[in-house]
């Protein structure tokens, strides 16, 4: 039983890991990452803070930049590296964690051999992707390979913002996560609706971080691009808004009045899923906006766990 009084029974999507091999490019880079939890961080930490939310497992995966400032000769042995990490995590504490496992992006090819060792080897959950990579979104025919091979194993993808190197110090007093993280979630989304690629792939399952980013605010922005184009349309046959709700979106630094309710107006509670973005905040915060809001029970149920099971089949069984 948690300090709260509850059984640990929420199922949080969005959890980092920082495994050393990616720390000591932080560090390298003196990304801001490295002074904060990112340096002191352990799976210890994380379960601690977990227990506190009564938070039963975390899926987690690496936030931005990812390995965005390495050498590409590296970039497949780092991925590889923190895979192994977080499949060992799995291992070493059962039940308390799973892993989005990450990819080797933009190298398609390497992508694709991860591809088969995160899902058949360390039997990851799903594979973690950033919203965009050398300027290319998620829907780029770029990456058609790496979304065609998750389309035919029905894979769940979780997609988490990053800034785009277009984006990037736009506004020099503001961090590019305060602006640029929610806009860039937008934009793939936007890049996968009118790419094709929803449409050349109905099975990837897509969870995206923060309730889409702006998404709410500019659903009705992305409607009208399909009602004045008929090519734009031809590539959402069933509907822009038809498609946007059948994705998943986790309520990470959504959960609060005004990221709810403008949520709610666009989205059904099926589609939230619990996420809390720890270590880098605190799990309660999200545990205290959902109560705050005053979900029914059971609305409340479903996003802290109940709409996960539904989607990652090995929780079912948690209480």
């Amino acid at each position: 039983m948690s300090p709260a009084g509850q059984p640990p029974h929420r199922i949080d999507v969005h959890h980092h890991l920082f495994p050393p091999a990616f720390v000591t490019k932080l560090v390298e880079h003196k990304h801001y990452l490295a002074q904060g939890p990112a340096r002191h961080w352990t799976p210890a930490v994380s379960i601690e803070d977990m227990d506190r939310a009564s938070v039963a497992t975390a899926i987690t995966s690496i936030t931005a930049p990812g390995f965005s400032f390495v050498e590409p000769a590296l970039l497949q042995r780092l991925t590889r590296e923190c895979n192994d990490y977080g499949a060992k995590m799995v291992a070493d504490h059962p039940g308390r964690f799973g892993l989005f496992a990450g990819l080797p992006l933009p190298d398609v090819d390497a992508s694709l051999e991860e591809i088969e060792y995160a899902l058949d080897v360390l039997k990851a959950d799903g594979i973690g992707f950033l919203t965009s990579y050398d300027n290319k979104w998620l829907g780029d025919p770029a990456f058609a390979p790496v979304m065609d091979e998750l389309n035919r194993r029905k894979a769940v993808a979780y997609v988490h913002p990053t800034t785009a190197d277009c984006c990037r110090n736009l506004l020099p007093m503001v961090a590019d996560w305060v602006v640029e993280f929610p806009v860039d979630t937008t934009r793939t989304i936007t890049s996968l609706l009118f790419s094709g690629t929803i449409l050349r792939c109905p099975n990837i399952k897509f969870i995206f971080s923060h309730c889409g980013g702006i998404l709410p605010m500019i659903s009705e922005h992305l409607v009208r691009v399909a009602a004045i184009d008929a090519k734009m349309a031809a590539l959402v046959p069933a509907g822009v808004l038809t498609e946007l709700r059948r994705f998943h979106y986790d309520v990470a630094l959504r959960a609060h009045p005004t990221g709810l309710a403008s949520t709610l107006q666009l989205l059904e509670v099926s589609q939230l899923l619990f996420g809390t973005d720890a270590p880098l905040r605190v799990s309660q915060a999200t545990v205290q906006g959902l109560l705050d809001y005053g979900f029914s029970a059971q609305d409340l149920r479903a996003i802290d766990c109940d709409n996960a099971k539904r989607l990652l089949p090995r929780y079912r069984s948690q209480a």
